[in-house]
């Protein structure tokens, strides 16, 4: 009979912390309302599909300082009629063990001028603010780094370090494989 009550002691326990551990995912915009944030309601949204080769990943990493998960990336394109007003691209990544969801927009130079938050699945006090984005728009990517003077947040440091990590991630793709697309 005791290992009865232990044995659903134990299932009752995994319950709950996956419970608690469920309530800390928040999800606070979908794909569509998203893009419609970021380039307005009546805008033009094109996807472009990118798949660097071996050496366009190499300069990607050098550039991103970190390594890529996939040889895949999408960006929407937001435009009014041929003219591109911006860059999207959405990005998930690991924070300690859950994921975030982050829109990086650029503009059409590939300077960044937005991060929302999309998803966020930590606990919420290790979330930074939309403000302290701010401090990120337009940064040239060489300057995207915490010894460039990007303030991190106390308690948030894991956070504030995969979103740097993700911008950085954006901004390089756009250098090596959009920039200079439509010149040719």
């Amino acid at each position: 009979m005791k290992k009865i009550r232990q044995g659903g002691f134990f299932i009752l326990l995994l319950w709950l912390l996956s419970a608690i551990s469920a309530s800390y995912a928040s999800v606070f915009y979908s794909k569509n309302e998203a893009l419609e944030l970021a380039f307005g309601k009546d805008t033009q949204v094109e996807q472009l599909a990118l798949f660097p080769d071996e050496q366009q990943i190499a300069k990607i990493q050098e550039l991103a300082k970190s390594k890529l998960d996939s040889g895949l990336f999408t960006f929407y394109v937001g435009k009014d009629k041929d003219k591109i007003l911006g860059y999207a691209a959405i990005e998930t990544g690991t924070v300690r063990t859950k994921p975030e969801t982050l829109m990086i927009v650029l503009t059409a130079d590939g300077e960044l001028r937005n991060v929302t938050t999309l998803a966020f699945h930590e606990p919420p006090e290790y979330q930074p603010p939309e403000r302290w984005f701010e401090q990120l728009y337009k940064r040239q990517l060489a300057d995207m780094d915490f010894n460039q003077g990007i303030d991190g947040i106390s308690g948030a440091t894991l956070s504030t370090r995969a979103a740097v990590s993700s911008v950085r991630k954006v901004m390089a793709i756009y250098q090596v494989l959009v920039k200079d697309q439509g010149k040719n």
